[in-house]
């Protein structure tokens, strides 16, 4: 049979997703759970890899077995095994023709900007940050010229493995909460580090480096060596995988990430 697990997990200790030969990533972690579960190896895909330092809210997997086991043997079963960072938050059997992947129609980020003088202390690993004040209205219009078909080589990291740097961004988006900048993002696919590309590039327009129509001139002119330097991983989550509704997955987008609340405002930071 084939099973699909929704997961979430902090990337601050783990080498990314990808199994390496050293071990110490979310793919080596959640295979050698689940096989212990199957009593059998088992090897898993992922919606979207994510690199060193990158989290997921709503990472979706799949994998092939001949165990036969309860649902919740790959829900609690999976999650006794895993380290406190990592855990499954649904499973469905699936169909052959499901793949994690390629049946995917759209995917989600969002990157999470400390904006203040002080470097984060409860966010550190969490969130990025940048200690000048940054100008939202100008992030914004910039953002909004990201949305489209367009090639993103100036956004594309050199080791992208992708075979076209044409994508089609459907959401760049900027808000602020408190003292957080909330940058989201969701294409039918994403080139090798394309979203901390573009959130160093809107900072460089949010400090009055370059205007709005800078993100225009980036696109048209496809060179990573015009672009900011590529922002640090620590904000950034994977925070959604569109699938066709008929695969019957439970909503994937998550929109409210950690509801934390001022013991003075009484309302959420993010939300």
């Amino acid at each position: 049979m084939r099973i699909a697990l929704g997961l979430e997990y902090d990337g601050s200790a783990f080498y990314g997703w990808q199994t390496q030969p050293g071990g110490q990533t979310v793919q080596d972690t959640l295979e050698a759970a689940i096989s212990s579960i199957a009593a059998e190896p088992l090897r898993v895909v992922c919606a979207g890899r994510t690199d060193t330092g990158v989290h997921a809210t709503a990472q979706v997997v799949h994998f092939d077995t001949g165990a036969a086991r309860p649902p919740e043997a790959w829900v609690r079963g999976v999650n006794a095994l895993l380290p406190p960072t990592v855990a499954v938050r649904w499973m469905r059997e699936v169909p052959q023709e499901f793949h994690a992947r390629f049946s995917a129609r759209a995917r989600h980020y969002r990157y999470l900007l400390l904006n203040r003088p002080q470097r984060p202390g409860l966010w550190h690993g969490r969130a990025g940050w940048f200690h000048r004040p940054l100008d939202l209205a100008a992030m914004q219009e910039a953002a909004a010229l990201l949305e489209g078909e367009h090639d993103f080589s100036a956004f594309r990291a050199a080791q992208c493995q992708a075979r076209s740097p044409c994508k089609h961004l459907y959401r760049a988006e900027v808000r602020r909460e408190a003292d957080f900048l909330i940058f989201d993002f969701a294409a039918n696919a994403f080139l090798h580090h394309m979203v901390r590309n573009m959130v160093g590039s809107l900072v460089y327009v949010g400090k009055g480096k370059y205007p709005p129509a800078w993100i225009a001139e980036l696109l048209s002119a496809a060179n990573r060596n015009l672009a900011a330097p590529t922002f640090a991983p620590d904000g950034l989550y994977l925070s959604g995988v569109e699938y066709e509704p008929h695969w019957g997955f439970p909503g994937m987008e998550e929109r409210a990430l950690f509801q934390h609340h001022f013991a003075d405002a009484g309302k959420p930071i993010i939300g």
